[in-house]
């Protein structure tokens, strides 16, 4: 038992249970935050109370008999005038006791694993910037720039002295390489002499630097706030995924509101665990908590435990959506003069700021500060596909620099009538020793000198 305060004061007798961090057994007291409402409470209406824990250790529910048990049945039996517990406002329970006004809001929300974030990051992160549509019309522009390039280079009479005689410099291939250098903030050549295509090859400058700045100021945002987004924000988000498995505690309140519920959302969240029972639905709380930080598991269940484990997993995140708002009131019997009373007594606290005060203190976590506040390197994920497009490159290279080898190896078979392997062969063997030959040629002049 725990007593208030106060001498010559009305005494309440007061029901709870226990539950983490509403109240809790410290040191043979009992704490919490329904303890430390209560004290205000008293301060406020001025009564003393004493505080028993539940006998039966259960809420309020009609049991087979039509008897109610737990808190509800105490106050139904008047073995206790008020209950100041998480005890959630419902119809059925409104019918035999009446309610305070909600001290605590709460819902159903989604608990997830953090790092479900980085896995959701895809290997070209470093395309995302820009939507495929962007891309496409980059690549057009490109294409069409280059093309331009080329035409107008052919047409102008500045760009060479001799049609007939003369080759332009602007051929289709260079003007793609143009368009390349400039896309890169690179200059290459051929320089443009032309007043026609040095207009052509500003525009595109000026293109490509506003296209550039864009690109870095997107990528820069989408880094930082790489670790801050989740890729499941909504119920219909976690519909639409295929990589998190999802289910709530087994028979609990949260299954039916899913069973009963009109929305398509819901009842297709509903199908899904209603089909696979066995696997997904957990029998605890502690399980759940437990499946989602060691599996690809997210948990659907009350928003105010989900943040109460959230503040001591710092692996732990809550979804931003909640639905089946719902609240947590004091109960007292229905003729009860207190009712009133203590109803005003806690829209007075949620006014004073005292409720968000108490909210804070017993959720409190430095999970948020510690994540903000430290430096977090790039993940591999995030520029893997950047790492690819280089090696394809490089691979590209190497292949069109053997397949323009072997077509020179082929003519030159020809004419010295040698096998086009043993040409091939000779050649590289000639262009990866090259720098030996030149030092030994050298060296041989030098002592030739002397």
């Amino acid at each position: 038992d725990s007593r208030g305060p106060g001498e010559g004061l009305p005494t309440l007798t007061v029901t709870t249970i226990l539950e983490d961090p509403y109240v809790m057994v410290r040191s043979a007291e009992l704490e919490g935050y329904c303890i430390d409402l209560l004290k205000a409470l008293a301060a406020m209406l001025h009564f003393s109370y004493k505080v028993k824990v539940v006998g039966d250790g259960q809420y309020g529910a009609v049991s087979s008999t039509g008897n109610w048990t737990g808190m509800i049945g105490e106050i139904l039996r008047q073995e206790a005038d008020i209950a100041v517990a998480p005890l959630t406002v419902t119809s059925a329970r409104e019918e035999v006791v009446s309610f305070t006004t909600p001290f605590l809001q709460t819902g159903i929300g989604i608990l997830l694993r953090k790092d479900t974030v980085s896995q959701e990051m895809s290997f070209f992160h470093f395309l995302a910037p820009f939507s495929k549509e962007t891309w496409t019309g980059l690549l057009f522009a490109y294409v069409l720039t280059c093309f331009c390039l080329f035409l107008v280079a052919r047409l102008s009479p500045c760009e060479w002295n001799e049609p007939k005689n003369e080759e332009n410099h602007f051929t289709f291939l260079n003007s793609l390489w143009f368009g390349a250098g400039a896309l890169a903030l690179q200059g290459v050549t051929p320089r443009p002499k032309a007043l026609s295509v040095r207009v052509i090859a500003a525009v595109w400058w000026l293109f490509t630097i506003a296209l550039l700045a864009a690109y870095i100021a997107n990528f820069t945002a989408l880094l930082s706030s790489g670790s801050e987004q989740l890729p499941i924000q909504t119920f219909e988000d976690l519909v639409k995924q295929r990589k998190l498995e999802f289910g709530t505690l087994e028979g609990s309140s949260t299954f039916y509101y899913f069973k009963n519920s009109k929305n398509p959302i819901h009842q297709m969240i509903y199908e899904y665990m209603d089909k696979r029972q066995d696997h997904v639905l957990v029998k605890t709380y502690q399980e759940a908590v437990q499946r989602v930080l060691e599996s690809n598991y997210a948990f659907i269940g009350e928003s105010i435990s989900q943040d109460l484990a959230a503040a001591r997993h710092c692996d732990l995140i809550r979804a931003p959506e909640v639905i089946g708002a719902r609240g947590f009131g004091i109960a007292t019997t229905q003729a009860s003069p207190w009712t009133k009373k203590l109803s005003v007594a806690v829209l007075k606290l949620r006014e004073s700021g005292d409720l968000d005060y108490l909210r804070n203190k017993w959720w409190e976590t430095s999970c948020l500060h510690k994540s903000r506040e430290r430096w977090s390197p790039l993940q591999p994920q995030a520029l893997g596909g950047l790492f690819l497009t280089l090696a394809i490159g490089l691979a590209l290279g190497v292949i069109a620099a053997v397949v323009e080898l072997s077509n020179k190896s082929r003519h030159a078979a020809g004419h010295v009538k040698k096998s086009c392997c043993s040409v091939f062969t000779e050649e590289m063997c000639t262009r990866l020793r090259i720098k030996e030959n030149t030092r030994q040629s050298q060296e041989t002049s030098g002592r030739a000198n002397a």
